[in-house]
């Protein structure tokens, strides 16, 4: 899970893709490598439950099972918890890589939430992993950055690589005033995996405590299922925006 600009909710988008994914009988595992600025631990409400961390494991003063913490909003889901400092460790490839082999046989799953940009953890996560989702945002400098983020990728020889558009507003997207997610496909001519609509309850929450009754749940949980099927299910996040209704509902949204 990457992305190519900070700040576009990518390790919400890893920490509620992996929480749906348990909930669909799937053993799980979330890593943090983003190496000295992590935030997983508090998103998925961990940080108080952390005692060993990635570098404790590939350095050696820990066991991968002793590292890896248990989501207390979600069944099935695990957090392995990056370094605070990379001052404290030397993290390496191999390290990365063993790391993560030796949990593959406990795991449906492993998803590594990566550093945004293109640093050196991007690309100790990235060569570890088989597919990628690049998280973007329908706004300019988001798109540019992801665009260069899949030109890189391609060279990795990944099995699969798409695009997860975050914080999309139907209400915009209806009136002409952003980008639709097909457009943003069709412009970083890459597949879609998911589109999660702008939502508060993401920003107000831990992962795994949204309400089942939000738009962000159900386009998490078709994101689920893409990732488990290969198939591009997309979530309506424009059709209640549309028509006469839709007009009065934008013209609300837009004067609240």
């Amino acid at each position: 899970m990457t992305s190519g600009k900070g700040g576009v909710g990518k390790t919400a988008v890893a920490a509620n893709l992996g929480i749906r994914l348990a909930r669909a009988s799937k053993r799980v595992c979330i890593m943090d490598a983003d190496f000295g600025l992590n935030n997983l631990d508090v998103v998925t409400g961990v940080e108080n439950l952390v005692i060993y961390d990635v570098a404790d494991c590939v350095e050696g003063r820990c066991r991968a099972k002793q590292a890896i913490v248990e989501c207390p909003s979600a069944k099935n889901v695990y957090i392995l918890p990056s370094v605070h400092s990379l001052a404290k460790c030397s993290i390496s490839e191999k390290g990365v890589n063993e790391l993560i082999e030796g949990l593959s046989s406990l795991f449906d799953y492993i998803i590594i939430d990566c550093p945004a940009g293109i640093t050196d953890g991007f690309s100790l996560a990235v060569k570890a992993a088989e597919e990628a989702l690049v998280v973007t945002t329908p706004q300019l400098s988001s798109l540019r950055d992801a665009d260069k983020v899949l030109s890189l990728l391609r060279g990795y020889g990944l099995k699969s690589v798409r695009l997860v558009v975050n914080r999309i507003r139907g209400d915009l997207v209806a009136s002409g005033e952003m980008l639709s997610p097909e457009e943003i496909e069709k412009t970083l001519r890459c597949r879609l995996a998911g589109v999660i609509p702008e939502d508060d309850n993401v920003f107000l929450r831990n992962a795994g405590l949204i309400p089942s009754d939000s738009s962000s749940y159900k386009a998490f949980k078709i994101l689920a299922s893409n990732v488990a099927t290969g198939k591009s299910k997309i979530y309506d996040y424009v059709s209640k925006y549309s028509g006469f209704w839709g007009a009065i509902r934008r013209g609300i949204k837009r004067n609240v």
